[in-house]
């Protein structure tokens, strides 16, 4: 809608994990490189937490993306169901046809699947998201889906990505086994107030047209984090709300004011329409 005003080349402020503007700080950075080590190192299991809308899934997704040539991935969301169901949806995101197949069945198939894909050198990866409601059997019943291997190599890699609830699942006594196999867990962390500043105007850089922009200054970058904490979801809804805010009041500056206004559109049960204008 405010595109054209600001010259954007598409929408800066999107809440879809989109690699391309993964902005990366020290703590996603470092994610990153955690799970680059895990997967071509073969070690078996990684486990990435994180809150709501820290960008997990956006870091998982640029690894993909770096990666994907040498890859073989399954991407799991759904996890609330016993390991058969589970078993059942992890083969078919790796393309196999495993309709009316027992559990052995499935395993037997899997099992085919990840020696062939050893052979073309390709590294096989599941990754499940939500990991946090997985229960402790179907933890256990994936612990023992990471025993499939060669005599020197894990065939299969997998990746929990959860909320910090995961860490404290990982932590039960019953869950030492699975625990003792996965190299740390890596904790994404929400930006700092500095970090955040950065993350904003890279992702307006990653839009901006020859003309235009929209800036932000000093004070509607404190009001942004008093707000968001420092949680890129929510940097996002409130960035997109403010350049509405700034669109409809025919501004490319947005400042502390025009935030506090996006803020009490948020925070309202009813909303206002976007049309109104600024209140001094």
């Amino acid at each position: 809608m405010y595109e054209d005003f600001y010259g954007f080349k598409e929408l800066p402020f999107n809440v879809t994990p989109d690699p391309r503007f993964l902005y990366r700080s020290a703590s996603h950075r470092d994610a990153l490189a955690y799970i680059t080590y895990g997967v071509f190192q073969r070690k078996g299991f990684i486990a990435v937490t994180g809150e709501v809308g820290v960008g997990k899934t956006t870091v998982v997704g640029a690894f993909i993306d770096l990666f994907q040539p040498s890859l073989e991935v399954a991407f799991v969301f759904s996890t609330k169901f016993v390991f058969e169901q589970l078993l059942y949806l992890i083969c078919k995101d790796f393309g196999l046809e495993v309709e009316g197949k027992n559990k052995a069945q499935m395993l037997l198939a899997l099992n085919a699947f990840l020696i062939e894909q050893n052979g073309r050198n390709r590294n096989s990866v599941l990754i499940i998201d939500e990991a946090q409601n997985l229960s402790p059997d179907v933890l256990e019943e994936l612990r023992m889906l990471s025993n499939l291997e060669t005599r020197d190599r894990k065939l299969l890699q997998i990746m929990l990505v959860g909320q910090p609830e995961l860490e404290s699942v990982l932590n039960m006594n019953e869950m030492r086994q699975l625990r003792q196999r996965i190299p740390g867990i890596c904790r994404i962390s929400m930006l700092s107030r500095e970090d955040l500043e950065n993350y904003i105007k890279y992702r307006l850089d990653i839009v901006r047209g020859r003309n235009g922009g929209a800036s932000f200054t000093a004070d509607s970058f404190d009001e942004i984090y008093h707000f968001s904490g420092g949680i890129p979801r929510l940097i996002n809804v409130l960035c997109d709300r403010i350049l509405l805010i700034g669109y409809v009041a025919n501004t490319r500056v947005i400042d502390g004011h025009i935030v506090r206004e996006g803020i009490r559109d948020l925070e309202s049960p009813y909303p206002r329409s976007a049309d109104r204008r600024i209140r001094p």
